[in-house]
């Protein structure tokens, strides 16, 4: 189980890229049609200001069950222990024990 500080860390860059996405994009967007050089460097600038999580490159997937963020399944949203755990149990669907 992951620490509770990291756990609730991860919730506030969630929030914070929700919050800052559209400014975000609209600043993209802006960059892109922004001719001159000034213009290029002021709208970057202003980018800088905003805070480092509201960018969304700084979440992290993490298993909803563990919290663990290392040997995640994106398909289960699992670490790879508790994906096999429930396998075990049969609560995934379609997922069997190999044997050969």
């Amino acid at each position: 189980m992951a620490k509770k500080s990291m756990l609730e860390r991860e919730l506030k860059r969630k929030h914070l890229v929700s919050v800052y996405s559209g400014i975000r994009k609209n600043l993209r967007l802006q960059l892109k049609k922004a001719s001159s050089l000034e213009a290029k460097l002021y709208i970057s600038k202003k980018m800088q200001m905003l805070p480092l999580n509201s960018s969304p490159i700084r979440l992290r997937n993490r298993c909803w069950k563990t919290g663990k963020p290392r040997g995640f399944f994106r398909f289960f949203g699992l670490c790879r222990n508790a994906a096999r755990e429930l396998a075990h149990d049969r609560f995934l669907p379609g997922i069997t024990k190999a044997s050969w």
